[in-house]
Order: C-alpha cells, then structure tokens, then sequence
C-alpha cells in the first residue's frame, strides 16, 4: 500500500496513536513474513520517523518492543535505505526519551553499532556515530569493550581518514572537499563521539592516536570560517583536547614516526593555526560570548605550550605575549592580539575566562613571577598572583628593561610602557595639603597589603618618615 502525500503530514492525539501502533505493528510482522517489498517498507519508516520527532502520543516506539523492531530493521536489514530510516528513527527516539538508551543497550545492540560504524556510507557515519554518541549519556555500555573487541577506534579512525582524505593536495577536484552538508554532519557526530569517549573513558585515549594528523590536517586546510568557531571547527579543537598530545604511549612514533603535533616539515604550524583561530575569535565574538566560546581553543594552546619543543615555545611566546613595539603606549591600548587577551583578562564580562588568560600568560613566562610582571606589568600581574599565592616579587615596582630587549630601555613596571615613551604629567604641582592626603592614603594602602599576608612588604611612607625625609611641620606652619 502507497503513502499518499496527504498522509505524510503529521498528526496529533489518538489518530497518530493509532497510526504509530499500527505501522509498528506491520513493520513487526513484516520481520518474519518478509512479505513487504522494500520500499513499502522504507515509506513506512519514513511515516514512523515523522511522528518520533515529538514524543507526544507516540509511546509505542519507545518501549523494548519498538526499539527492539527499529534495531532488527537498522541492523540486520540488507536493503540499505531501510537500514538507514530505522537508524533515524532510533537516533530520534535516543535524542528524545533516555530510557530507550538503556533499552537499546540491553538488547544488545550497542556492539553491533560500534561494528556497523565500519561502514563507508557517510549517512550510516552520521547515524551510526549520533547514535553511540547518545549512548554515552545514562547507560552502562562498555566502550572499553567496544574499543577492544568490536573495533570502535579502529573504525573512528578509519572515518577520520576518509574525512582528511578530501584535504590532500591530491585532491584535485573542489567537490572532493568538505562541501556537501551531510558529509560535514557526519564529521561534527564523528568529532563529538571521539571527544565524549576520551572524555569519560581516559584511558582509551591513546587508541585514537591515529586520528591526531587527520584531525590537525583538517583543521589547518580548511579556511577559518566566520565566525571562526562553528561546526566543524569547534569538534575538531574540542576532540584533541583529551588525546594523547605528548605521546607518552609512543602510538604517534609508532604509527606516524613522528609526533603530529609538531610535524617535522613545520614543527610550529598547528600552534600557529590554533593561536589565528584564537586571534579571529576574539575580534569575531562579543564578550560575552567570549566567556564560553574561546575556551577549549585556550586550554588546546597550553597544553600543546607545556609540551612543545623550545623553538616552538619562543615562536608561541612571540604571538602571544606584548612585543617592544607595543610598549610606546601602555600595554592592553593597541589592537594586537596580546593587547586584546590583556584587557579580557581583567574584563568584567568574563569571569571565566580572565583566569584562563591570566594562567597562560604565566605559563609563557615560564611560570616565573618576576619575568611575569615584566612581561604584561604589575598592573596586569598582581591580581593573578595575588589570588594565587603567588609571592610578589621584591622588584616588582622598579623600572626594568623590556623583556625580550637589547636595548634595555626601562619600562614603567606598572604599566608596561617604555619610561621615554610617556607622556609629562601636564598640570598644576600638588599643595602641600594635596601631598599629606595622598601620603595618608598610599600608607592606608599598603598597611592592608601588609594584613593579607601574602605579600611582604615595607611601607614606603612610613621608611621615609624613619629615615627622616619627611618633616612634621608644627600646626601654624604655612
């Protein structure tokens, strides 16, 4: 029996009740009677699928027996279009009811998506790896298991692969690339299957070591979209974020020669690729987006930094941190990469990320407080390091020569800008009363830097005082 077109269009209450319970019904004993013609039974999934994106009354697909007739359709039917509408019918019913995750599991069928996910079929990719990826979430599944005996890595590899195969420079047509929209799809699900097992099963990490080349390749061929951070970018940085970036299995020298991270033709290129992801976000987003946005981005940066082979660290140090030229003006003012970062750091709008960027900036400064301060200035330093425990150091307030110099032209250590690039105060000299209220304050000041205790420090008011530079005049004096 055809579907006519009226029919496709979805109804509500008791009428689709009925029609979900009656096309499960046929579909069910059209398992054994294999009487149906394939396509009749393709238009019949269709139909189911349509009333699975809303679980109103359309309990019947998520109970054992529905899911149990969606898998036997999805996994052991030959007819690949059928295959295919069961698997969307089920990727909806997990999306939407959380039970039928277990459900699926316990008819045993988690293993059977893990060995169908071989398949070369960008459509069962997608399905396939939405699907394991649901299964992640409320179940009991064993991905070690899966890992082990059902090939799941091997086969997330082999799909990466193929993914990165469209980015060679063989690839000599435009319509190998990345441009077809479900291709795309099947590659975010793939990305976010990958991150969520490596997240929750750390472990298993090094089994998809492999993928660590096809992944950068991908990342680092495509042009940065705007704004930069959308799918596939975003799963593409967030699946590297757990993996073994260090090897410290030795699965890259193993399989590649080589640790990918930093490859021998361009040890600096994937740092330098994520740090101009980093640079296009940052102007592409509002702050407030910022907060949420350009953190894994952040975390991916130090983490290749705390590995990386020296060259690569100065080349990071280089495009992060303020250069020489910057310091004709007070550091956070310019429109450089570092100038943006610095005043995120301290910007009210975004309180997560201000530690981040502050614990990376330390991090390129070796994770030493003096060469931090000369680096961004107190001004930006000491909130980090107070917060932190971190001691201040003893010459912190000096005038000091910019850090990466030759000249070694002092630089307020305030502010970061070079002492012969500032401005004179222009203005009228302070009174004598304007000098005792400012005297009073500053010794306000540092006696509660004193309490905190984290920092020791002498009151510069009150040296003065002891060795006799400052005079109490007598009340009547003018």
């Amino acid at each position: 029996m055809m579907l006519s077109r009226q029919e496709s269009k979805p109804r509500g209450g008791k009428a689709k009740l009925g029609e979900v319970t009656n096309i499960l019904a046929e579909l069910k004993a059209d398992l054994d009677a294999k009487k149906l013609p394939a396509n009749h039974r393709k238009q019949l999934l269709e139909r189911l699928k349509v009333h699975g994106r809303a679980v109103e009354d359309a309990d019947p697909i998520f109970t054992e027996d529905g899911i149990r007739t969606l898998c036997r359709y999805a996994f052991d039917e030959s007819h690949v279009q059928v295959s295919q509408e069961a698997l969307r019918c089920i990727a909806n019913a997990l999306l939407l009811q959380q039970k039928t995750r277990q459900i699926l599991v316990d008819l045993g069928y988690g293993p059977k998506a893990a060995d169908k996910l071989r398949s070369e079929n960008i459509d069962d990719e997608f399905l396939l790896s939405r699907i394991l990826f649901l299964m992640t979430y409320d179940t009991n599944l064993d991905y070690d298991k899966l890992v082990r005996e059902n090939q799941l890595a091997d086969n997330i590899n082999l799909a990466l692969s193929r993914h990165a195969k469209r980015y060679s420079k063989s690839a000599k047509r435009a319509s190998q690339m990345h441009t077809n929209p479900m291709d795309l799809m099947a590659l975010s699900e793939t990305l976010k299957l990958l991150f969520n097992i490596t997240h929750f099963y750390p472990d298993l990490s090094e089994h998809f070591s492999q993928s660590i080349p096809h992944i950068f390749k991908i990342l680092i061929r495509r042009k940065i979209p705007s704004p930069p951070l959308q799918a596939p970018v975003n799963y593409l940085i967030n699946a590297l974020i757990n993996l073994d970036l260090e090897d410290k299995k030795g699965q890259q020298i193993k399989f590649l020669g080589m640790n990918a991270v930093f490859p021998k033709i361009d040890a600096k290129c994937n740092a330098e690729h994520l740090i101009n992801i980093l640079d296009n976000a940052i102007v592409a987003y509002s702050e407030r987006e910022l907060d949420d946005t350009i953190a894994p981005v952040l975390t991916l940066i130090r983490r290749i930094y705390e590995i990386a082979p020296e060259s690569v660290r100065k080349y990071m140090e280089w495009l992060l941190l303020p250069t020489d030229e910057e310091r004709s003006r007070p550091l956070g003012q310019s429109d450089t990469l570092s100038a943006r970062l610095l005043r995120l750091s301290t910007s009210a709008m975004t309180p997560s990320l201000r530690g981040s960027i502050s614990s990376m900036m330390f991090e390129l400064s070796g994770k030493d407080a003096s060469k931090f301060v000369q680096n961004v200035g107190y001004g930006f330093a000491s909130g980090f390091l107070l917060s932190n425990n971190i001691q201040m150091p003893e010459n912190a307030m000096e005038a000091h020569a910019t850090a990466n110099s030759d000249k070694g032209i002092p630089v307020n250590p305030i502010t970061g800008q070079r002492l012969d690039a500032e401005e004179p105060v222009q203005g009228l000299p302070m009174t004598e009363e304007e000098k005792e209220r400012e005297a009073e304050r500053l010794f306000v000041l540092f006696e509660r830097l004193k309490a905190t205790g984290v920092v020791d420090v002498k009151n510069p008011v009150e040296e003065a005082y002891r060795s006799g530079r400052i005079e109490e005049l007598p009340d009547d004096a003018e």
